[in-house]
């Protein structure tokens, strides 16, 4: 559904070009969780900008669906990490929803999808509140909100959970694999978290340290339905994740199971 090729991206700065983005490729198949790891530096926001038409790479391509990205595409939805500054805040979180699907779906429609994706993401009680009036996980919530009512084939999420409390954080992960399967959506996960990685994704993108490429695709085999204390208590997962960490460090791994 996703393809990148070859994908580079450098910077100008005074002192010369700076290379973000090595050679990177790899494919992203409809309806899977595809997480993408590395070491700090290996330009994976970039490469989440380049992914989603954001940014233009210095060379290479991004297609969806056949088509090459040269802007941000139909069908693509981006989920950021400062949820403090991807929310409207003088808009309710129902004006937030609506407000991506405003002149684009009639109003009726618009009123069945934002009810439809508060009550998805357990905000249903609050979707007349303004931002402030939410904790960090509910302005967060009310970002994915806003994406799953655009009814997206693709959502790229940066890093969208490393800004809340740990337990917040496990809640969101159960949350956005829920919504992943009632919408069947595609999703494109950049983490630093590797334990978090394993447990979302069915394949793990892992990045080299600068200028990055692709050291492996890591497929994760565990059963789908995931659960925080009988997945992450299973064998095959502390395999996966110590073989994510060692290609992340580069160093070397063999398996204990």
């Amino acid at each position: 559904m996703l393809v990148a090729s070859n994908l580079r991206k450098e910077f100008s700065t005074p002192a010369g070009p700076v290379v973000a983005i090595g050679n990177i490729s790899f494919e992203v198949a409809e309806s899977a969780f595809v997480s993408i790891v590395g070491p700090s530096g290996a330009g994976k926001t970039t490469l989440l900008r380049c992914l989603s038409g954001l940014e233009t790479p210095t060379s290479g391509a991004v297609t969806l669906n056949g088509d090459v990205v040269q802007g941000p595409p139909d069908g693509l939805a981006v989920v950021f990490q400062d949820y403090t500054r991807s929310l409207l805040p003088w808009f309710s979180v129902r004006r937030n929803v609506a407000f991506a699907l405003e002149g684009k779906v009639p109003k009726d429609e618009i009123r069945k999808r934002v009810d439809e994706a508060v009550t998805a993401v357990g905000l249903a009680h609050a979707k007349d509140r303004l931002p402030w009036q939410l904790s960090g996980g509910m302005q967060q919530r009310a970002a994915i909100a806003r994406a799953i009512a655009y009814r997206p084939k693709i959502l790229l999420m940066d890093e969208p959970f490393a800004s809340v409390d740990a337990q917040t954080r496990i809640d969101l992960e159960d949350l956005i694999l829920k919504v992943q399967r009632q919408y069947n959506m595609t999703v494109l996960f950049v983490t630093h978290d590797i334990d978090e990685s394993v447990y979302l994704s069915d394949e793990v993108v892992v990045l080299s340290a600068s200028p990055s490429a692709v050291s492996e695709i890591v497929p994760i085999s565990l059963p789908r339905d995931r659960d925080q204390f009988h997945t992450k208590e299973l064998p095959a997962y502390t395999d996966l994740r110590n073989k994510i960490l060692h290609l992340v460090r580069g160093s070397k791994w063999e398996a204990v199971h």
